[in-house]
């Protein structure tokens, strides 16, 4: 694993600090300076597709923009808390994971954090893909296969260099990519305004309050909960110093802002156009190039593709810190480059040989959505409950104060997801087992108004946090009063 330090310099110099706390001289910047990456990595217009994908759980145009709201501004809440301990520590956000789960305990989280992660990177990466070649086709340019291969190259060139190179190149490209996807996305709902109707979008029915239930943990699933693992990852080169608050109000606002505007846009385009959400259901992005005068189609796919590589970037940035945490013995960059060609296969299935598009996106986003939930109601709680700075030393150490394997955290995580997925349904037939608890609970069975609310996230959320905060107490007061491990860390 890489733990060499380097001093901060060019963006296109290679980052070189892996899983090690950062040191006290390279700490730097201020907590407005998250405002740019979380801004980036959720600007994309895959957020107005999010409102014909909250519509079709049957909700009217309020319900839907108030599930957009709660669901949205909650999860990122959660990753703008778990910032804080990236600030605290220094060290990325599963590493810090190992103080409730212990040093071993840890590979459990840290391996369904790396699998979300790189899960992430492949649908923003195939998604950007299958957006360029939209575009083309709508512009006449070229169409089939070597369109697709050209976007493909272009996009994962981009996803992979920024990845490898590091955090400050990240942070810079983050910047100017939030800047001009502004500007652009603005011309787009400018250009589009006139295709929406309100008189359709008014006439749209009122769902029930299990319908309404399930749009919000679908945003919340669909955004801040594919986050939370990542939140201390970008916080932790800030100075200790540094406003907790800051860290807090900036995440928030960067990461939330951004996608709340493009889902309520999205819903009055969704309201307005049965089509259009039906042909968002197979190119989420690319359908929405419909819309559009010829002319705009190259800004367009510009504001696409550079939404969807902003989110993508931080997901492979995390991915490889995330392998490293789980023993990997590589340089950071070359963890990067492990998960590049991962994303690099699977994007080949999702463009060439997948069929459907939000079913199995769905499936993804609920299924791997609760246990990350309990996972940051654990990690949550933890963090609530310590009230000194973590034993950087023991954090890599099994023989420290956090120890191997907490048993309290550990089992709260199985337990809360077992749970958890026994409240949760799709309508993917990979995916049929679950919601096992739906009958038994009184809840209608698999077929019943609760089906699809997916309670299961919302459950395991707090059974993770509740446990941790109970549970855990005694493991926290004993790891606070402990001496800092003396044995030299393996990292």
């Amino acid at each position: 694993m890489s733990t060499e330090t380097t001093r901060p310099g060019s963006a296109l110099a290679v980052e070189k600090n892996g899983i090690n706390v950062i040191d006290e001289s390279e700490r730097k910047g201020s907590p407005k300076d998250l405002f740019w990456p979380w801004a980036a990595a959720n600007i994309s217009v895959l957020g107005i597709s999010y409102g014909s994908f909250l519509l079709g759980f049957g909700v009217s145009f309020w319900q839907a923009t108030v599930a957009a709201l709660v669901g949205t501004g909650f999860s990122f809440l959660l990753v703008a808390l778990i910032s804080l301990a990236g600030k605290r520590g220094s060290a990325p956000t599963m590493v810090l994971s190992r103080a409730p789960f212990g040093v071993r305990g840890n590979g459990v989280p840290s391996l369904l954090s790396w699998i979300l992660l790189v899960g992430w990177e492949t649908v923003l990466v195939s998604l950007a893909t299958l957006a360029t070649a939209t575009v083309f086709r709508e512009l006449g340019w070229s169409d089939g296969n070597v369109t697709l291969v050209l976007a493909f190259l272009v996009v994962i060139a981009v996803v992979i260099a920024a990845g490898m190179l590091g955090f400050d190149a990240i942070m810079k490209l983050q910047t100017w990519l939030t800047v001009v996807l502004a500007v652009m996305t603005v011309g787009y709902i400018a250009l589009t305004l006139d295709r929406v109707d309100l008189g359709a979008v008014s006439a749209l029915p009122a769902g029930s309050a299990a319908a309404f239930v399930g749009a919000v943990v679908f945003a919340m699933t669909g955004f801040g909960i594919g986050w939370v693992n990542a939140g201390a990852d970008y916080s932790r080169y800030l100075p200790r110093t540094a406003s907790g608050r800051g860290v807090v109000g900036w995440t928030l606002f960067g990461a939330s802002a951004p996608p709340i505007v493009l889902v309520v846009y999205g819903l009055l385009l969704a309201g307005s156009d049965p089509e259009l959400s039906g042909s968002i259901a197979t190119d989420p992005v690319g359908a929405l190039t419909a819309l559009l005068p010829t002319w705009y189609l190259v800004p367009f796919a510009i504001v696409a593709i550079g939404g969807l590589i902003g989110g993508a970037v931080l997901d492979i940035y995390s991915s490889g810190l995330t392998l490293l945490t789980l023993g990997v013995r590589v340089p950071r960059w070359a963890a990067a480059g492990i998960d590049g060609a991962l994303m690099i296969l699977g994007t080949i299935y999702v463009v060439w040989f997948a069929t459907d598009f939000i079913v199995p996106f769905q499936a993804f986003l609920i299924t791997l959505g609760v246990p990350i939930a309990a996972w940051a109601g654990i990690f949550l709680a933890d963090l609530w409950l310590r009230r000194r700075p973590y034993g950087e030393v023991d954090l890599y150490e099994s023989r420290g104060r956090y120890g191997s394997v907490s048993v309290v955290a550990v089992g709260a995580l199985v337990v809360s997801t077992a749970i958890g997925w026994g409240l949760v349904t799709s309508f993917d037939p990979a995916f049929a087992w679950e919601g096992y608890l739906l009958g038994p609970l009184g809840l209608g069975g698999k077929e019943g108004e609760w089906a699809f609310a997916n309670l299961g996230v919302l459950v395991a959320l707090v059974l993770g946090f509740l446990s941790q905060y109970v549970l855990g107490r005694a493991a926290v007061t004993r790891q606070e009063s402990a001496p800092s491990t003396e044995v030299a860390s393996t990292r």
